[in-house]
């Protein structure tokens, strides 16, 4: 079964090679089925590894597939290898199984488009370049799936190509991602400079020999690694890529913010977990950035008004946790987020795309209201979504991994009660914004009539995304709650310290984090749905009106980065357009429409200038030999 590992990713990479050279010529339904079929056993195979790992003992979870060499030159001979451990084989479950949902959905989504059997190609060619990045055994190999789903991505977010916004969404998110790649980039050069391999397990276990705890080499590795990490999960101030990337089609969305592209940072910091640990200070910083946009991105989220946008937002700050766990060395608990991040996220993503589909592609959610009756199949799975995006205690998903977040927070040395504050205050963030979209969205008066119904798929995709968003939680409960975990330690190990201290407190601060989420209930049914008018009020005032509209536009990030890169780039580019340079280009050009010129001249279409440029010529010639 294993020796199969790279059918896994195959399979895939097929489905997008048929489809973009036969698609166009195949009819709807078989393009689905290639599709989602390929990922779909793609995935039942790897749910059938998954089943032979849990039985197999911890010292036989490990294997590796060496496919080919990339080249020999001794001592250094890097190999084009697959590696399947319990970290790559979860995060693979996770990819192919939502993957596998996300398409089923968009068959029926996505029909009609005029670009069908090209959507699904380029998300079977997303799947496959995430596959590589999670299974690579190589950072070259690595950084092959990382450029892949880069380029995916671009493809994707400008789907709809024809609409001149969606190919600068695109054309900005492939840009900004650029800086991490560069960065990531630059990480694996110095590794094989000072380490002298690519391979993952060599790279880390010589790491872990010859650079000390905060040694030069170690803290410039893992400070860019982290770069990479924080631009491709959008993460502050590398995140304006995302909100923009709303542009391409909703499954493309769900793809993105909930298995893929902007959880392969998190993938790449828990991977290398042993050489951050090398760095407490840049692991320290992971950790600060990861709450400033876990709180930045939550407010930014209350202030909008597109549903897509409020939860692209919302995937910032809930990826911002996971950096909040990985600085503070909570590897585990940052993967466990991970996978049930994935669930409720892409439940969220498809109900919002199957209510924008049912209202004529209409986004503002205070353009819709009382959709619980027209939609009620759609109402009950994207209530599970929000309810396990808020942690809602007990019943759902995202309570148990959020819980372990904020005890391994309070549990850090450096800055533990900040942090843990900070993810409190930002769960009750996230509980306002997330119950204002659903209040706003479901309930109140219809202010748009529903043109169009979920059909079958669509419902089934739904439906097996709202049971997991409930029982994924189970995996990892707190000790107080029965203690099953199956998390810890089995995804990438907890630091020590941290392991302790969540024993400590886990139990008092699981009150804590059962509290935050009704209290953010009660809040938000108050201001929009039991008072509206009072906060209508209040909104009023200027200075609550100027903050709101600094939230809406990100905080300024995007008019920052236009005034510092944007505009100097343009205006040396104008003043710059008359330099020597250009001068010696436009003169070739010149000379070449000059040539052009003179020899179209001689193309008269009139026989007997061609017999006397003949005989001309033969003269000519005939002379030069005589001469000679």
């Amino acid at each position: 079964m294993l020796n199969c590992l790279w059918i896994v990713i195959a399979l895939p990479l097929a489905g997008f090679a048929l489809l973009a050279l036969a698609g166009s010529r195949m009819p709807g339904r078989l393009c689905a089925l290639v599709g989602a079929g390929t990922v779909g056993i793609s995935a039942a195979l790897a749910l059938a590894m998954g089943v032979s790992f849990a039985v197999s003992p911890p010292e036989g979870r490990q294997f590796t597939q060496t496919l080919w060499s990339w080249m020999s030159v001794p001592p250094f001979s890097p190999e084009v290898s697959l590696r399947l451990d319990p970290l790559s084989l979860v995060s693979v479950c996770v990819i192919l199984v939502v993957a596998f949902l996300i398409m089923l959905y968009s068959s029926e989504f996505m029909s009609g488009d005029e670009g069908y059997s090209r959507f699904f190609s380029y998300m079977d060619l997303f799947v496959a370049a995430m596959l590589v990045l999670v299974l690579a055994n190589d950072l070259v190999f690595l950084y092959l799936g990382w450029e892949g789903v880069g380029l995916c991505s671009f493809l994707l977010i400008g789907f709809w190509y024809k609409v001149p916004k969606n190919v600068v969404a695109a054309r900005k998110a492939f840009l900004v991602t650029r800086v991490g790649d560069a960065a990531l980039l630059a990480g694996i050069f110095l590794v094989v400079n000072k380490l002298g391999t690519l391979s993952i397990p060599e790279v880390l276990s010589r790491a872990a020999v010859s650079w000390p705890a905060n040694s030069g080499a170690a803290n410039a590795a893992a400070a860019l690694f982290a770069v990479g990490a924080a631009a491709k999960s959008a993460q502050i101030p590398l995140h304006v890529w995302l909100p923009d990337a709303m542009a391409g089609p909703s499954p493309v969305s769900a793809l993105i913010h909930a298995a893929t592209m902007v959880t392969a940072g998190v993938y790449l910091v828990a991977r290398l977990h042993p050489l951050f640990t090398l760095s407490p200070q840049v692991l320290f910083g992971v950790a600060i950035v990861g709450a400033v946009t876990l709180l930045a991105a939550g407010l930014a989220a209350l202030a909008q008004r597109d549903i897509k946008r409020i939860l692209a937002y919302s995937t910032m700050s809930q990826i911002g946790y996971m950096f909040l766990a990985l600085g503070v060395g909570a590897f585990s608990a940052a993967e466990f987020h991970f996978v049930v991040h994935a669930f409720f996220k892409s439940l969220l993503f498809l109900g919002a795309g199957a209510v924008i589909r049912g209202l004529n592609q209409e986004h503002d959610i205070f353009k819709m209201g009382g959709l619980r009756r027209a939609m009620p199949g759609t109402f009950w799975t994207f209530a599970i979504g929000v309810c396990s995006l808020c942690a809602l205690p007990l019943v759902t998903a995202g309570f148990y991994s959020k819980d372990l977040i904020l005890s391994s927070a309070l549990a850090a040395h450096q800055g533990g009660i900040w942090l843990w504050l900070a993810g409190v205050i930002g769960a009750f963030i996230t509980t306002l914004y997330a119950f204002r979209m659903l209040f706003a969205v479901f309930f109140g008066e219809v202010r748009t009539q529903v043109s169009k119904g979920s059909g079958r798929n669509m419902t089934l995709a739904l439906v097996v995304l709202s049971l997991f968003s409930v029982i994924a939680g189970f995996c990892q409960m707190p000790s107080g709650l029965g203690g099953v975990s199956l998390f810890a330690d089995f995804l990438a190990p907890t630091l020590p310290q941290v392991r302790e201290g969540v024993g400590r407190l886990q139990g008092s601060l699981s009150l804590v984090a059962a509290i935050v989420p009704l209290v953010g209930i009660m809040v938000a049914w108050t201001m929009y749905l039991h008072r509206p008018r009072f906060l209508q009020g209040y909104a009023r005032l200027p200075a609550l009106a100027a903050v709101h509209g600094f939230a809406k536009q990100g905080f300024g990030f995007d008019a920052l980065y236009d005034y510092c890169f944007v505009k100097p780039v343009v205006y040396l580019s104008r003043v710059n357009r008359r330099d020597v340079s250009i001068a010696y280009v436009g003169a070739i050009s010149r000379v070449a429409e000059a040539l052009h010129y003179l020899l179209s001249m001689t193309q008269t279409g009139r026989v007997r200038w061609y017999a006397a440029g003949v005989g001309i010529g033969a003269v000519v010639l005939i002379g030069i030999g005589v001469l000679l």
